[in-house]
């Protein structure tokens, strides 16, 4: 009786060897999604999108609050890199990535990326490039293991520049614009966008929005 239990005690132990073994393996396995960005508005260009995948302790903003700079360079002048530089830095954020071109109006881009359990949010911002300081963007989408999400996107005011809507210092078409700021009177934190009202260069017919301006959907891909 004593050699029976003696090998069953070693068989447990094997086996939860084993267990604990496939549990981290899991643990430690990436998963590859694609994140589609669908342009919902009618005459504003989205910039190159960047796609993030983190756990819950990192956000890309929080309404209310000042944007961070790399948010704020991001939605002033569709300037990705001081964020990703940023995100480089960050043991709360496992993959981040960038798309390889703008998005016009009714279009799409697709970015891929990775997650591992415990990084499986996925967030997304990129400029609306015909204003001041105006960005689309998402936060913390669970990447599901199995199915498509779909979620849609509102248009957020950075704060960081005033809505001054002159093309001195606007970036995008038709005004070209870029790398020149107009921070006095800038409200100083992130809040929704309320759109073009054709005070300075821009008419609103054209560049104006209503909210969603795009949608996201996270697909897993292996």
């Amino acid at each position: 009786m004593k050699r029976l239990n003696a090998g069953l005690a070693i068989a447990l132990i094997t086996v939860c060897g084993i267990l604990v073994s496939g549990v981290a393996y899991a643990k430690d396995k990436t998963a590859r999604y694609e994140v589609t960005i669908t342009n919902l508005t009618r005459g504003q260009i989205l910039s190159p999108p960047v796609v993030i995948s983190h756990n819950s302790n990192y956000h890309l903003f929080t309404a209310g609050h000042p944007a961070t700079p790399g948010l704020a360079e991001l939605a002033e002048d569709a300037d990705t890199e001081p964020l990703t530089d940023h995100l480089r830095t960050l043991p709360a954020v496992f993959d981040f990535k960038v798309a390889g071109g703008v998005i016009l109006p009714g279009s799409s881009a697709t970015v891929k990326i990775k997650t591992k359990r415990g990084f499986q949010l996925v967030s997304a911002a990129a400029m609306l490039v015909t204003t001041n300081d105006a960005f689309m963007a998402v936060q913390g989408v669970y990447a599901r293991p199995w199915g498509d999400v779909v979620v849609d996107a509102r248009a957020y005011d950075a704060g960081s520049e005033v809505n001054s809507e002159q093309c001195a210092f606007i970036p995008g078409p038709p005004c070209e614009n870029g790398g020149v700021r107009d921070t006095e009177g800038a409200e100083g934190y992130v809040y929704i966008h309320s759109g073009i009202h054709g005070i300075g260069d821009l008419e609103p017919a054209e560049f104006d929005w209503r909210n969603p301006v795009a949608t996201i959907m996270v697909r897993r891909v292996k």
